[in-house]
């Protein structure tokens, strides 16, 4: 099932029967340095995450790449809100197998349409290490703005680094919508 779609990419229900996969994801060394962790962890302990996250009141989609005749899962979106003040963090992560093809982009652009039409929040921001440039430049192009630094709150391969904190408006959105058609950029 996708609920929001592009050409090339999908967001579709969190689903239970791929721990197994997002697990091998955020094994990834290039993701555990993205994120700034320093162990992975075990097939155990993610598949018990997995449980109280399904039932947990975070908004969580599957991405789909739908570049082949079938939907394959490509990675995870997450939106952590804070329903009193209408915001939310924004958390991604893509398999090794789809990164640098777009779909970041595309599925952050899915989801903060998700946010902003279904949801109804008013600001969704994330957080990003600076020397992560590509996810930088994948976030921009979704519509993120820069916010400022976090000077010296990560790691990046075993360097101290900045964090860099992003927003996206509700009131700036102005991509496509999937699930407004025809909604243009609000004035």
């Amino acid at each position: 099932m996708i609920w929001l779609r592009t050409e090339t990419c999908g967001l579709g229900p969190y689903r239970a029967d791929l721990v197994e996969t997002y697990w091998r994801w955020e094994q990834d060394p290039a993701l555990l340095v993205g994120y700034g962790r320093q162990a992975p962890e075990s097939l155990e302990a993610r598949t018990e995450g997995m449980a109280h996250q399904l039932r947990g009141e975070n908004i969580r989609f599957t991405i789909y790449d739908l570049t082949d005749s079938e939907p394959t899962p490509a990675g995870i979106a997450t939106l952590l809100p804070d329903h009193s003040v209408r915001t939310a963090e924004f958390v991604i992560m893509l398999g090794p197998e789809a990164r640098d093809r777009g779909l970041g982009t595309a599925a952050t652009r899915l989801t903060l349409d998700y946010a902003f039409h279904v949801t109804n929040l008013r600001t969704v921001w994330l957080k990003v290490l600076a020397p992560n440039t590509g996810a930088i430049r994948a976030y921009e192009k979704a519509g993120f703005q820069h916010v400022g630094p976090i000077r010296q709150a990560g790691y990046w391969l075993g360097q101290v680094c900045d964090e860099i904190v992003m927003d996206a408006l509700a009131s700036e959105f102005g991509a496509p919508s999937s699930i407004t058609p025809g909604a243009s950029k609000p004035s």
